[in-house]
């Protein structure tokens, strides 16, 4: 049987391995039992934003005393930009260990279960299309087999890394006769992530199959899946996706819980993912309390109608800062005064993740 852990380790900069190693060295962390590492990275979150692979490269370097380059392939390695406002850069790792015994509690007890997926890597012309939608359908569907999740709405969270067009990427399609998607590589960012996300949807049976076409790629925003989270990079061309979900056929005391904000705003929606995990409050977190919970996830993105709740906001008007930065810094406040905490992995951009404006919200912890 397994067994999902998960570590919450701040970091000093994206080349800061340090907390990751002490824990390695005094045996918290199993290098093999790695599955994934979530990373916030203080870079911009743009197409440019170096952080990122930066990020990756220390991990895989820090990691290689233990694992070779083919185990270390198998770990996700996710990386998302931007800590704006009072968001802290950090690196959540998940780890599943193989543990003796029967579980506790019987099968009809959920504990926090995962698994990951890698994708062959994408052509260019393929990127913010349909046909990405599906290769990430099929890798979800994989990942849940193999978590052994065996109804989609046992799956909370679902976290896509995804590739981007740059340049280079827009020219090697046009030398093959092939066209692509945009030739906006910042545009391309929000075409890659919707197109993902709406692969996840259709992996969870959240939107009808013959609705995800090309043109309804950031066209139709009432498509969107309630569990997706995608973030696109420059430092990849395959997708990477990791699964977290809860089932019977693992074992431990923690269980993750989900729900989607309406807007940047709706602190009830967090509370109601508090409150699927025991946690039955209506003010700021104790310190007890939030010791109970291993990681909270969240999209943010600027309302595309230019108001929230009526009121005017201008995030999407400023031309020198990404909107993607403004939303992640304004949902990180809202989360951080309910939570108590701004160790928060808040990811920008949330076409097709969430209603237009607001985005899903998940939490790891302790099932009180």
């Amino acid at each position: 049987m397994r067994r999902a852990f998960v570590h919450c380790i701040p970091t000093g900069g994206p080349e800061d391995v340090g907390g990751l190693i002490e824990r390695v060295n005094t045996g918290r962390i199993v290098p093999t039992a790695i599955k994934a590492i979530l990373g916030k990275t203080e870079g911009n979150g743009c197409v440019n934003d170096f952080t990122r692979g930066y990020a990756v490269q220390s991990l895989r370097a820090s990691l290689s005393p233990w694992l070779d380059s083919d185990e270390l392939d198998q770990i996700a390695m996710i990386m998302s930009g931007g800590t704006e406002g009072g968001l802290s850069p950090h690196i959540l790792v998940f780890e599943a260990r193989e543990v003796d015994g029967s579980k506790a509690g019987g099968e009809d007890t959920m504990a926090l279960a995962l698994a990951v997926a890698q994708t062959a890597p994408m052509r260019p012309e393929m990127i913010g299309r349909a046909m990405q939608s599906q290769v990430i359908a099929d890798a979800v569907r994989a990942s849940m087999t193999e978590a052994r999740i065996d109804r989609p709405e046992n799956v909370h969270y679902v976290q896509v890394k995804c590739p981007l067009l740059t340049a280079t990427r827009i020219d090697d399609a046009a030398a093959r006769a092939e066209s692509v998607a945009t030739t906006d590589t910042l545009k391309s960012m929000g075409l890659s992530r919707g197109a993902s996300a709406l692969g996840v949807a259709l992996a969870l049976g959240e939107v009808d199959p013959e609705s995800v076409t090309d043109e309804a790629i950031a066209g139709d925003m009432s498509l969107y899946s309630t569990r997706a989270s995608c973030s696109a990079g420059v430092e990849l061309m395959n997708n990477e996706i990791l699964v977290i979900g809860n089932s019977s056929s693992w074992a431990g005391d923690l269980v993750i819980s989900h729900d989607v904000m309406a807007d940047a705003i709706d602190s009830q929606a967090i509370y109601r993912a508090l409150e699927a995990i025991g946690l039955n409050v209506n003010r700021q977190l104790s310190h007890t309390q939030q010791t109970m919970l291993k990681a909270v996830l969240a999209k943010a993105e600027a309302d595309p109608q230019g108001a929230i709740r009526g009121a005017r906001h201008t995030m999407l008007d400023d031309s020198d800062i990404s909107s993607t930065r403004h939303a992640r810094a304004l949902v990180g406040g809202v989360l951080a005064g309910i939570l108590g905490q701004t160790d928060l992995f808040i990811s920008g951009g949330a076409e097709h993740q969430g209603p237009p404006g607001g985005g899903p919200i998940a939490i790891i912890g302790h099932l009180d």
